[in-house]
This record gives structure tokens, C-alpha cells and sequence, in this order.
């Protein structure tokens, strides 16, 4: 029986894990979750799969999650400390998908036990991808990628042919926007930027993937998860979401892992891993789908793809920078105080305004992203006014 935890339960991540283990109540333990103040569905699925510990990230909310969880045998904890600990408790697996760089500490915590920590949360390797990578060595612990792309690639990559791998070749969907001019763009909503055509998935990481910011920061990420030098990496569009990412070796082979657009495919990979499990996934139809669609990126419509790749040829704290200015401006923009095309505009102004030194600690990762926060908060004052 596997002892896992998972931070961050009630996120779109969070419920498809609890989905699969649910599925297998014989095969796992859970130990502790976590939201940050979804008391109701934390409380349920708590007392579901009969949680040790449930948590929530705002205090406020603890009252609240103690009288839900009354009588349950579910320990009530409250607070960020609370997370953290509850991240160092003895899983023995540990899915990490608390959003944002709120996640990077928890995530930090949870390597420090030397177990398996399944990583959703691409944040925490895009502002502190060294500090995080050394924290691994550190502890022993091992990482493995559950963004559908890096789980394809991981499972594409053959380690110990590292040396022989060409490229990497991320596939991006294009998201909603991908056949719309800029002046089409120019009004585009919160409503119609979430309505991702293929995944169904959080409101700020379905932003990203209209921005195709999503794609940039995992270029970022796959650099830190993969032995593999920043021009081996591309991006390719590929609207049916039916390949997830793609590795070419140095003979001309390219090695791709298809499946069906549902995240629950690439969480049990790493659920399960090393071995298999099974899943209530659409299995794929390749004669009903009929065929696959490739095309390039375009720059000039999407340029935080562009950013992305100027901040991870940088390196240093620009890929920080870049991450800490594009949540401000996706939280502005879907709080309607800035429009779709001032989200790009924003990071691209917080990069230039701010080129801090190299990062070499956690607390110097989470001065830097306060920093830039401040600077692109300013921005979005600037546009609003």
C-alpha cells in the first residue's frame, strides 16, 4: 500500500488524483490533503478516502474545516507553516499542484522526506529550478513530471541514451485563440480565454495556454527536468492534443507518447510508477480522429512564447521575473482590469524595468518574485488608470 499526499486536493489536479485513487482504495493511503479554503470539498474528499490530516492554507477557514470534519477522525490544521508540515509528513508520494509560486515552499518541503514527488505545479521549477533540482539531489528524493508534456517526454526519454537526444519537441494545443488576428484578441474575455477547446483545467493555467505563456514556462521547466541544453527545445502546434510531446534522437527517430487529452493518463504514470495502472480514460481512436495537425508557433500573435525563450537563454532570475509578472497580470486580466493582449505587454515591461542577479537560495527566488510582483502590479495600475 503507497502512502501518498496531496497538495493542493481541490485544484483540477487534486480531484483527478483523488479520482484514481479512489478507484484503488486497496492500493493507497492518504496521509494529508490540502486546499486553500475549499472547505467543503476538502472536508469530503477528506473524510472519503479517509484522510490523517486535512489543511487549509488560510487560517481563516480552519473553524470552519474543524466543524465540517467533526466526528470524522480527520485532523483539522490550518495555515502556510501547516501545509508545509503537512508536506513533510512520511508519504511515501506526494502530488504537488498547489498553483503558483504559493506551491514552491510545500513542494520544497515534500522532497526533504527522500520520497516521490509528482510535480504539477511547473512554478515551482520555473522561478527556483536550481534551488528545487539541488533539493532533490540533496534528499535523494525522486520528481517526476505530471504536466501531460513532460510526462510524455519523461516517458519518451531514454536516459540512458541522454547523449544521443536531438530535441525535445513540446506540442501545444494553440489554445482557443490560435486562428484569431491581434485585433480579434484585442477583446477577448476571461469567459472565452478559459474555454480551453481540448483539457479541462484551472482558470489560470487555461489563460496561459491562450497566451501560450503555458508553453513558454514549460520550455523553462523541461530544461530543468531534462539534460538537454535550451536549443534543443521547440514547440510545435498541434491542435487535436492527441500527441503530448515528442523526443528526437540523433538517427532521426522521434519518439512520441499519444493518448487522450485527460489529465488522469499522465497522473497515474507517475501514480503508479514504475509500473501501470488502470484508468476510466476514452481510449484513443485514431480512425475516428483521422488525422493530426502540425504547424509552428507564430511569435508575433503569441509573444510570451517568445519571452519565455528570451528568459530561459538568459537564465539567472529572468525565468523568476518572467513567472511572478505574468501571474499578476493573468490575476488582473481575469479580474477584468486589464485586457488580453496587456497580459504580454505587462511581463515585457516588468523584464525590462527589472534584471536582478542570479538566485542561489529560496529566500533570494521569493524576494525576487516579490519584487517583480510589485513592478507588475504598478503596470496593471498604469493600465487601468
Amino acid at each position: 500500500m503507497r502512502r501518498v499526499s496531496i497538495l493542493g486536493a481541490t485544484g483540477s489536479v487534486g480531484t483527478s488524483t483523488l479520482d484514481l485513487i479512489e478507484r484503488e482504495p486497496d492500493a493507497f493511503e492518504v496521509v494529508a490533503l490540502t486546499a486553500n479554503c475549499d472547505v467543503g470539498r476538502l472536508a469530503a474528499a477528506a473524510r472519503r478516502v479517509r484522510a490523517k490530516l486535512a489543511v487549509v492554507a488560510d487560517e481563516t477557514c480552519l473553524p470552519a474545516l474543524r466543524e465540517a470534519l467533526a466526528g470524522s477522525g480527520v485532523e483539522a490544521a490550518g495555515g502556510a507553516r501547516a501545509v508545509c508540515e503537512a508536506a513533510r509528513m512520511d508519504a511515501d508520494w506526494t502530488m504537488a499542484a498547489i498553483v503558483g509560486t504559493a506551491g514552491l515552499k510545500p513542494a520544497l518541503a515534500a522532497l526533504e522526506g527522500g520520497g516521490t514527488v509528482a510535480l504539477a505545479n511547473k512554478e515551482s521549477l520555473v522561478s527556483a529550478g536550481e534551488v528545487v533540482t539541488r533539493e532533490v539531489a540533496r534528499h535523494g528524493a525522486t520528481l517526476l513530471p505530471v504536466d501531460s508534456e513532460h510526462n510524455a517526454i519523461f516517458q519518451c526519454f531514454e536516459s540512458d541514451n541522454a547523449d544521443q537526444v536531438s530535441r525535445i519537441i513540446l506540442t501545444a494545443s494553440g489554445g482557443p485563440f490560435r486562428e484569431r488576428s491581434l485585433d480579434e484578441m484585442r477583446g477577448i474575455t476571461p469567459e472565452q480565454a478559459v474555454a480551453h477547446p481540448n483539457w479541462s483545467m484551472g482558470a489560470k493555467i487555461s489563460v496561459d495556454s491562450a497566451t501560450l505563456m503555458n508553453k513558454g514556462l514549460e520550455l523553462i521547466e523541461a530544461f530543468h527536468l531534462f539534460p538537454v541544453a535550451p536549443e534543443q527545445l521547440d514547440v510545435i502546434v498541434h491542435r487535436q492534443s492527441v500527441i503530448h510531446s515528442m523526443v528526437e534522437y540523433a538517427d532521426g527517430s522521434v519518439l512520441a507518447q499519444l493518448g487522450s487529452p485527460d489529465m488522469r493518463v499522465p497522473i497515474a504514470h507517475a501514480l503508479a510508477w514504475p509500473r501501470r495502472m488502470a484508468t476510466p480514460c476514452q481510449r484513443l481512436d485514431l480512425t475516428r480522429i483521422g488525422r493530426l495537425d502540425f504547424e509552428a508557433p507564430d511569435h508575433a500573435r503569441f509573444p510570451c512564447l517568445r519571452l519565455a525563450r528570451e528568459a530561459l537563454a538568459a537564465g539567472g532570475a529572468r525565468p523568476a521575473v518572467l513567472n511572478a509578472a505574468n501571474e499578476v497580470a493573468v490575476a488582473a486580466f481575469l479580474a477584468r482590469r486589464i485586457g488580453f493582449l496587456e497580459i504580454a505587454a505587462i511581463v515585457a515591461d516588468t523584464l525590462e524595468r527589472y534584471d536582478p542577479a542570479a538566485p542561489a537560495t529560496l529566500d533570494q527566488v521569493l524576494a525576487i518574485d516579490a519584487e517583480a510582483r510589485n513592478i507588475a502590479g504598478e503596470r496593471v495600475k498604469d493600465c487601468v488608470a
